[in-house]
């Protein structure tokens, strides 16, 4: 798992990632058996965490980078029911036939998935039940082909991870202003950041894309939340 890659971006990550509509949450939960114990692996900044924890389970918040910890306790410091575990997919440091329900979300491209499916069976109690969770952006414009990429990859991991999975769609619109477009930029891997080479060009780009696609200076990403589940 990569550890690493948002080092320096959890706060951005934490402002301006989109979330999980309710729908999907209830959804998730009508497929748990009453009192389940989560494990959320790769849980980031607790954006899905925390509404898993609103139903009062007990919640294992695994997350492996120490900045992305930070933010997900004042995310989850008001659940009481949600304990943060510094871990990663391949090793999460919890007890075995401990959870219920092992859930993802926009974590699994970053997994080796051998190696989780392998936790996820010593961590599970038997015949557990495997969530992944990821928002499927749709293109601004023509010319935008950023999301495709992102859906591309989560197509090819659910394809490695799951045999034989249920996967239900939810729709997820989400709205940016111009400030609140580039801070989202900021908060993914790779992209250049404030000082570092290339930064003042891909801010022009961004600039670009949404001048062509705001109306009255909101831009809107149509995006699907997608939810994959099985047991194992």
């Amino acid at each position: 798992m990569k550890t690493e890659a948002f080092t320096g971006r959890a706060k951005a990550y934490a402002e301006v990632r989109p979330g999980y509509p309710n729908e999907a949450i209830e959804y998730i939960y009508n497929l748990a058996p009453k009192k389940a114990i989560f494990a959320d692996v790769g849980a980031g900044t607790g954006k899905f965490t925390e509404l898993l924890a609103r139903y009062g389970n007990e919640i294992f918040a695994v997350e492996p980078n120490e900045d992305m910890r930070e933010q997900l306790a004042i995310t989850l410091s008001l659940c009481p029911n949600a304990k943060i575990v510094d871990g990663t997919a391949e090793n999460t440091n919890l007890p075995d036939n401990c959870v219920d329900i092992v859930t993802n979300a926009q974590a699994l491209r970053r997994f080796d998935l051998d190696k989780f499916r392998a936790e996820c069976l010593r961590i599970g109690k038997p015949n557990p039940l495997v969530i992944s969770v990821f928002n499927d952006g749709s293109s601004v414009s023509a010319d935008y082909k950023t999301t495709d990429k992102v859906s591309a990859g989560y197509e090819k991991v659910t394809g490695i991870f799951y045999r034989n999975p249920d996967i239900r769609r939810f729709p997820n619109p989400f709205y940016f202003t111009l400030d609140k477009w580039l801070l989202y930029y900021s908060s993914m891997e790779g992209v250049p950041l404030k000082g570092d080479d290339g930064y003042e060009e891909h801010t022009a780009e961004l600039k670009e894309i949404f001048d062509n696609n705001n109306k009255n200076g909101i831009m809107c990403l149509n995006q699907v939340t997608y939810v994959y589940s099985e047991r194992i």
